[in-house]
């Protein structure tokens, strides 16, 4: 969440109707939490964890592909203002932590031609569709291959102690909200998301 409030405070800044905007925001916010809240404490895995995860996974990877395909090239380089992130930007932040999550929470290393350190620093519209793909099927494997022992194990996660399978949560979350920033930032270019026309 609070990626989305940098976000909403920095698209405030450029906004004629911010008591609009906001409230757009917040009922975006509201909605992808709903959507996509578990509980972190449970005892074991949850039943159907990885038909549900993946369920509201690649409906939202799905919606990132198709917006990535679907923007003009000089989209990518548009930022709200000058301490926000630029559209190219924040599709590799999603590709960044697609590998990140695996790799510091559980243990995972990345596949050897990703660099963490360089992936958002990468610029233009061919550079996220030749990596976004692929980031999110690799994540996608990583829970589908991951024996559901491992799944149970404790590990660390923003500081805390909890089971494995709650970064799968927290990896969607991040992701669906950048999603939301991502479709903020595609209306205020007066464009209609593809599933929007």
């Amino acid at each position: 969440m609070l990626c989305t409030c940098v976000v909403a405070n920095g698209l405030l800044d450029n906004m004629d109707n911010k008591d609009n905007l906001m409230r757009y925001l917040k009922i975006k916010i509201l909605v992808l939490t709903l959507l996509i809240a578990f509980p972190v404490s449970a005892q074991e895995t949850p039943g159907g964890l990885e038909e549900g995860f993946l369920g509201r996974y690649n409906y939202a990877a799905n919606r990132l592909v198709r917006l990535a395909e679907a923007l003009p090239e000089d989209v990518f380089t548009w930022k709200p203002n000058e301490t926000g992130m630029t559209v190219e930007h924040v599709f590799m932040h999603i590709i960044r932590y697609n590998y990140e999550y695996p790799e510091r929470n559980l243990g995972i290393t990345s596949p050897a031609d990703i660099d963490l350190d360089k992936l958002e620093s990468m610029k233009g519209k061919e550079t996220v569709l030749n990596y976004l793909k692929p980031s999110l099927d690799y994540a996608r494997k990583v829970l589908v291959e991951m024996p559901e022992e491992d799944r149970q194990k404790i590990v660390e996660l923003y500081g805390n102690d909890t089971q494995a399978w709650n970064v799968f949560y927290q990896l969607q979350v991040h992701m669906a909200e950048h999603l939301g920033q991502l479709m903020a930032y595609t209306r205020m270019n007066d464009i209609v998301p593809p599933w929007s026309r």
